[in-house]
């Protein structure tokens, strides 16, 4: 598994993490069952604190992405198709709304923004 941190991002290392395993189920490159690094392995890879990579799970067991078992590890969580539309709405909403200040700083105007959408969308 391949997560790239950056000390310069602004976003907590623990972040980074669970945002990049998120990323790798929904896009499919983690499935179902799919054993995770352990905590420790992860964070000697990394070369981060075992706590960070801790913290990093905790997140992702919370939002519903993978399940852990105490000495047998951490797995990819069957996925449910709700949980994942709702992720792919809450990332349009994030890059719309960069997009949209980009746009007023721009003097771009909200027909020339909507032309734009639809030209990257493919005329649809």
């Amino acid at each position: 598994m391949n997560i790239n941190i950056s000390n310069s991002s602004g976003e907590p290392i623990y972040l980074q993490i669970a945002n990049q395993i998120k990323t790798l189920i929904l896009e499919g490159k983690l499935r179902e069952g799919e054993a995770l690094p352990s905590m420790r392995l992860l964070a000697t890879e990394l070369r981060i604190s075992f706590m960070t990579t801790k913290r990093a799970y905790e997140e992702l067991e919370r939002d519903g992405f993978i399940e852990s078992y105490t000495g047998r590890g951490s797995f990819v969580k069957a996925q449910n198709l709700e949980i994942y539309r709702e992720e792919q709405i809450k990332r349009v909403e994030s890059l719309l709304m960069e997009a949209g200040d980009t746009a007023r700083k721009a003097g771009i105007t909200m027909e020339e923004l909507h032309e734009l959408l639809d030209l990257v969308n493919g005329g649809e």
